[in-house]
């Protein structure tokens, strides 16, 4: 069984599913409703506010008892659609009985190899700690970022979570038009911003990452079961 430490935000749980079922209709040709896996989802409320810094004590206790709550309904691993609360990835898996699969990890493995110019797309948390940024450099990607991108993913995000999705597509128009002037790739690394990103440019490869993590989920759910 699945588990899926999702919630965070609220509007990422339902597209994230959604892309787990898509992925078992492309990998594996699931059809009809018995083909689907069994699947453990936790809506786990965090204490994030965008325009508040994250006290990472409470951040880390409140995703450790979600984890705690899905190991008791007996999930094989786990997966986290929050690139936020990959900040405490190594003490979250030092405190799980379970394997839980690396978001940060799966979409790096995803960026095109002749992308040059690579913009992150992410909470001011997941900005700041620098998690992609190191990966990215890692594996020879030229980062570029500009302070009033930030700006704009912040206002998105507000926009979103307060229920203003008219206002956060008119933004995100412009915004992603201005992207594609300066870089050729972008990794949209915040759930919530899904509910915006289809829209994007078509000259810029969006490499989502919650779409990384749910093929992940995927080929995981594979190799535990008897499926071909």
């Amino acid at each position: 069984m699945i588990g899926i430490l999702a919630g965070m935000g609220p509007r990422s749980t339902g597209p994230f599913i959604d892309k787990v079922v898509d992925k078992c209709q492309t990998i594996y040709g699931a059809a009809n409703d018995i083909d689907y896996p069994h699947m453990m989802i936790y809506s786990c409320p965090t204490p994030f506010y965008i325009d508040q810094p994250i006290d990472h004590s409470e951040m880390e206790k409140a995703i450790i008892h979600g984890i705690r709550k899905l190991e008791q309904t007996g999930v094989d691993f786990i997966a986290m659609p929050c690139n936020t609360a990959h900040i405490y990835f190594n003490q979250l898996q030092q405190s799980a009985s379970v394997p839980l699969l690396n978001m940060i990890d799966e979409t790096i493995k995803k960026i095109p190899e002749n992308s040059k110019k690579i913009a992150l797309l992410a909470t001011e948390p997941t900005m700041q700690s620098g998690m992609f940024q190191h990966a990215f450099l890692k594996h020879g990607f030229e980062y570029v970022h500009k302070d009033h991108w930030q700006s704009d993913v912040n206002q998105i995000l507000s926009n979103i979570k307060k229920g203003h999705i008219h206002e956060s597509h008119q933004l995100w128009e412009s915004f992603s038009s201005e992207l594609a002037e300066t870089i050729d790739a972008a990794v949209i690394a915040c759930t919530d911003l899904n509910i915006v990103t289809d829209t994007g440019q078509k000259n810029i490869s969006f490499i989502d990452s919650s779409a990384c993590l749910a093929e992940a989920v995927v080929y995981k759910y594979l190799s535990l079961t008897d499926h071909c």
